[in-house]
């Protein structure tokens, strides 16, 4: 099927999945241009929303509303404006009868077309589709946040970096451990924030809440850019916790990370031979040599965590 360009992307529909690649350039949305593109399979759509024009210059939208489980920008906590969301799509009226084709086609493939009351819940590791590739870095102006599919790390050296936090100066939560991730945006008064809740770490506190800018299981962000790449991080460690829960996770963007994200028996139970399980390993290395590459880890942190891996062959 041809391209469907719209306003915010072009999507491509080949009848099993809809890949799609968002428009980068001047007044484009943030956060669909640090997500750069993703592909939606369609068994994860649970309906397919089709709004005609208001006259004639009034644009076209389509939506694909996700099945439960598989959209992780929702589940973080993210109420996106309709130019940020990522599976909608708006056009120019001269496309409309073309965009209402594509909607009654992904929707046909989906087996949708009563609603999405029908639809049962998503494959956990679906959403790692539609997240950024492994590994993912970010930069706010308190410090640096990083994931790559095994662990979360915060870093405090920005300049808006409480005391706290900078006597700390890092702070790394196992995706294994990891209970929530919660995203507020700011409002353009207030910091918003990052939060993760671990099992240790994420239980109820006695007395009132640390404030996220001087809790250490947060990373406080501005609106903007850094907001949406915030949320970006975010939804991509939800997407990962989603799918090192699935029992049997198919093939999906980084999948070799949360498959080293596991315990070490649990790793060698789940392949098939020696060789499957030392090409994961070599992988997690390659990761981690990438993470040495941009200063996220240190020396000795990489030597270390490099011979933990090799012990593991």
């Amino acid at each position: 099927m041809d391209e469907l360009r719209g306003h915010q992307a072009t999507w491509r529909f080949d009848g099993s999945e809809i890949r799609i690649r968002y428009h980068t350039g001047w007044f484009k949305d943030e956060l669909l241009q640090e997500l750069g593109s993703c592909t939606v399979p369609v068994e994860a759509v649970a309906a397919v929303d089709f709004r005609v024009g208001t006259g004639r210059r009034k644009p076209w939208a389509m939506a694909l509303r996700l099945r439960e489980g598989a959209d992780p920008y929702t589940a973080v906590g993210a109420q996106l404006s309709e130019s940020s969301q990522p599976f909608r799509l708006t056009g120019s009226h001269k496309q409309e009868l073309v965009a209402e084709y594509y909607a009654d086609q992904i929707a046909f493939a989906a087996g949708v077309a009563d609603g999405a009351e029908a639809a049962p819940p998503a494959d956990p590791a679906v959403a790692t589709n539609l997240v950024p590739a492994l590994p993912v870095h970010i930069q706010t102006s308190e410090g640096t946040g990083s994931f790559d599919g095994a662990t979360v790390r915060f870093v405090w050296a920005g300049s808006e970096a409480s005391g706290r936090k900078k006597r700390e100066q890092r702070r790394e939560f196992a995706l294994s451990d990891i209970r929530d991730v919660e995203w507020v945006p700011s409002d353009g008064w207030e910091w918003g924030h990052l939060r993760i809740l671990s099992g240790a770490g994420g239980t109820a506190r006695e007395g009132p809440p640390t404030k996220p800018k001087h809790d250490v299981t947060c990373l406080l962000c501005d609106e903007g850019a850094e907001g949406a790449a915030t949320l970006l991080l975010a939804a991509t460690i939800r997407a990962y916790h989603w799918a090192l829960a699935s029992p049997a996770a198919p093939h999906t963007r980084g999948s070799g990370a949360v498959a080293a994200a596991r315990e070490a028996p649990e790793l060698e139970s789940s392949q098939d031979s020696a060789d499957s399980a030392s090409a994961v390993i070599y992988e997690r290395i390659r990761q981690l040599a990438q993470l040495h590459a941009e200063g996220i880890l240190t020396d000795e942190e990489f030597a270390a965590k490099k011979a933990q891996l090799l012990d593991r062959l």
